[in-house]
């Protein structure tokens, strides 16, 4: 599978904490979406080798990176200071123009954070970008109830 029809998602809550889902932007990439625990050493004097056991998940900022428009980055900048819902889903489909809709039919994973966005810098003849950092405050879960809209 690649990675066309890979989608960042926000999540609205509505009533009942339902969460209604619609794409933020268009992305370029994504990050790691399921952190590797970190490996806490416990060898002693007595073990031939060392030997580890595993700790918690090590989730640094997730970083996203999407093409600037004025329009996409006044609304990312609007986010800001807000804990929101978001989630990275995996496929679509295709209107009669190609353009794709979000589905989330290979995969939907949620999380919450805060949202920050920044315009990367650039040199000659080059795109310009936002790069959208979002600060986890819930670990990423598989979302098997998410609907889209």
């Amino acid at each position: 599978m690649n990675s066309y029809k890979s989608f960042l998602m926000k999540g609205t809550v509505g009533t009942g904490n339902a969460v209604t889902w619609e794409k933020l932007i268009n992305i370029k990439d994504f990050p790691d979406l399921f952190p590797v625990p970190e490996a806490l050493e416990k060898t002693t004097l007595s073990d031939r080798a060392r030997t580890y056991e595993e700790g918690i998940e090590e989730s640094d900022s997730m970083e996203f990176t999407a093409n600037y428009t004025l329009t996409d980055f006044t609304a990312l900048r609007a986010l800001k200071g807000q804990e929101t819902q978001f989630a990275v889903w995996f496929g679509g489909t295709e209107d009669a123009n190609g353009v794709p809709t979000p589905t989330g039919v290979d995969g939907k994973f949620k999380f919450a954070g805060y949202l920050s966005a920044g315009i990367v810098g650039k040199g000659v003849n080059e795109i310009q970008e936002i790069k959208i950092t979002i600060a986890p405050t819930k670990p990423i879960a598989v979302d098997e109830t998410a609907s889209g809209s």
